[in-house]
């Protein structure tokens, strides 16, 4: 484990007994526990001592039809699950968009919602949920960066970041909206700003009727758009919030170090007497695009004083084939799995729009065009089993097959098992079945031309059918295509479900 670089003050006690509570929530990993001899703090996520990654089916949501508010680019907010639906807030922004200037529209918020954290996800056909305001106006270009905290059974915060045009680069406030469902409508407070110039909201935590709110700030100290993180606190939702005097709480990491470029926004969690932090950290390079980020881990006892997990990065943007980063990360805890959201960055966009020049540099109009939104599955134990959908298709034309394109890498690297399970519904007058190709690679990014294995879905007349095949092989990508035998009838709800386990 490393410590951020500054050493900080924790706020009605001592370092020193931080630092014991430190070393034997580290050492707890393996160990049992006889709570009646021992006041240990226990870190659940750490218990285990394990770590293991597998990228999901990604991207998981992508920016939408031409005219749509989110045409061009869409960056992940925030995760929630709330009464078995899990809910993606993201930002994006369409072809109104004029950055820098309150001519045009630029980032507003949206939802998507699956039963399954691993989707598919729905756009909400309300969307945009968080709209900018009015012109010369505090949020005039952008809102983005949503936190959603429940409180009761039917009150929904949602801190927001916005900018305004008459406000230098870097400059965001903070927002409040509450609304009685997390799909809206959602009514902005009258006293907005709750807090001026404090960056990118990434996680809100009520802990003992005190609310801490992180987020990246100040925006671009540590790299063009990267930041440290900081923590500003209240006793109420619309403030007065107070920013910790010894920001920031978390650096960027020693020169050289995975994480020396600073971060973006990152979701802060408790559960079990922790404050847990999943971070993009930057590796900087130019042009910014290029820049790699991967996920850390980091968790704090007081929320003052954070630990960065000693064998970060947990999750590595090389796992998913050409991505440059995981930035703007989420986390749902559902263990034995954590679910991180993100924002992806592709390594190799084609040029698709103009450079533009606003306060005195270039805005890279490559990041923006191709950035989507992908999760990455972290395990925190073994054995494991993870069901991961692979396709969802409505109906398949008669002969016709899906292409590589639809269908997503699936990482086999951490994986010792791994089962494919289809299923469909034919016709009354159905004649054939659907053949399920599987394809593998060394890289993610070249496929073999044959199959490494296929196999034919059961077949029943005007019925709904399933069948899991088993796959034993050591590659380390596969990708799947669903081709219709049937010549003369389609086939309906198609879906491949990937069971992957260690």
């Amino acid at each position: 484990m490393t410590t951020s670089r500054k050493n900080k003050t924790k706020p009605n006690g001592s370092i020193m007994l931080l630092t014991v509570l430190s070393i034997l929530v580290i050492l707890s990993a393996g160990c049992s526990y006889d709570y009646q001899e021992k006041a240990v703090q226990r870190n659940d996520l750490l218990e285990n001592g394990v770590f293991i990654q597998v990228p999901g089916p990604n991207p998981i949501l992508k920016p939408g039809p031409e005219g749509s508010f989110d045409e061009f680019c869409i960056e992940a907010s925030d995760a929630i699950k709330d009464q078995g639906i899990y809910y993606l807030f993201y930002h994006g922004f369409g072809k109104e968009y004029n950055y820098g200037t309150a001519e045009g529209t630029g980032y507003q918020l949206g939802v998507a919602t699956s039963k399954n954290p691993l989707g598919p996800f729905t756009k909400y056909e309300g969307n945009p949920v968080l709209k900018v305001g009015l012109k010369g106006g505090w949020e005039d270009i952008n809102v983005a960066c949503a936190m959603i905290l429940k409180e009761g059974t039917k009150k929904y915060y949602m801190w927001y970041s916005a900018k305004s045009s008459q406000t230098k680069r870097g400059v965001w406030d903070v927002g409040l909206a509450t609304s009685s469902s997390p799909l809206g409508p959602w009514e902005k407070y009258e006293g907005n700003p709750v807090i001026r110039d404090f960056g990118y909201v990434g996680g809100v935590v009520k802990k003992e009727g005190k609310y801490y709110l992180y987020s990246a700030y100040p925006i671009g100290s540590t790299g063009t758009d990267y930041s440290p993180m900081a923590l500003a606190i209240s006793n109420s939702p619309e403030g007065p919030w107070v920013k910790y005097a010894d920001n920031p709480v978390i650096e960027q990491g020693e020169w050289g170090e995975w994480d020396d470029g600073g971060f973006s926004e990152a979701e802060v969690l408790y559960q079990s007497g922790i404050f847990h932090m999943f971070y993009g950290g930057a590796k900087l390079f130019e042009p910014r695009r290029q820049t790699r980020e991967s996920i850390g881990y980091a968790y704090s006892l007081d929320g003052y004083n954070w630990i960065k997990y000693g064998l970060n990065p947990v999750a590595t943007r090389e796992a998913t084939p050409n991505i440059a980063c995981f930035a703007e990360v989420h986390a749902i805890i559902e263990l034995p799995f954590i679910y991180c959201y993100h924002t992806i960055r592709t390594r190799d966009p084609m040029l698709v729009g103009e450079d533009a020049t606003y306060d005195g540099f270039t805005v890279d109009w490559e990041s923006y065009l191709y950035e989507e939104m992908g999760v990455q599955v972290i395990a925190t134990q073994k054995p494991f089993s993870l069901d991961m959908p692979v396709l969802n298709i409505t109906s398949l034309a008669a002969g016709k097959s899906t292409s590589m394109d639809q269908s997503p890498p699936i990482n086999l690297s951490n994986i010792t098992r791994t089962a494919l399970t289809a299923q469909c519904t034919y016709g009354k007058n159905a004649q054939k079945p659907i053949r399920i190709h599987v394809r593998s690679s060394f890289d993610g990014n070249i496929y073999d031309t044959t199959d490494l294995i296929s196999f034919d879905n059961a077949f029943k007349r005007g019925q709904t059918v399933q069948k899991t095949f088993e796959i034993n092989s050591n590659v380390r990508f596969i990708k799947v295509m669903v081709e219709n035998l049937d010549g003369t009838k389609s086939v309906s709800d198609v879906t491949i479900t990937a069971t992957l386990g260690s």
